[in-house]
């Protein structure tokens, strides 16, 4: 039985760069040159905890998991 994976989506056109997600989980997300947030669309499952908590803290609800396609 395959898992299905997950995906993080950062919505650029509500994200207003407050950083927070960089600060809880830095190996997913990160600020560009633009300064907003941007992000590694298909993280290992060992981080889903820290991105849940950057889903949770965004003050825009600028990210959020997607369900992913089946592996």
């Amino acid at each position: 039985m395959t898992a299905a994976r997950w995906r993080v989506q950062v919505d650029r056109n509500l994200c207003e760069g407050h950083a927070l997600c960089v600060e809880l989980a830095p190996a997913v997300f990160d600020v560009d040159s633009s300064d907003l947030a941007s992000c590694l669309e298909s993280p290992a499952d060992e981080m889903r905890e820290q991105v849940e908590a950057a889903v949770a803290a965004c003050p825009r609800q600028a990210i959020s998991i997607v369900k992913g396609t089946q592996e």
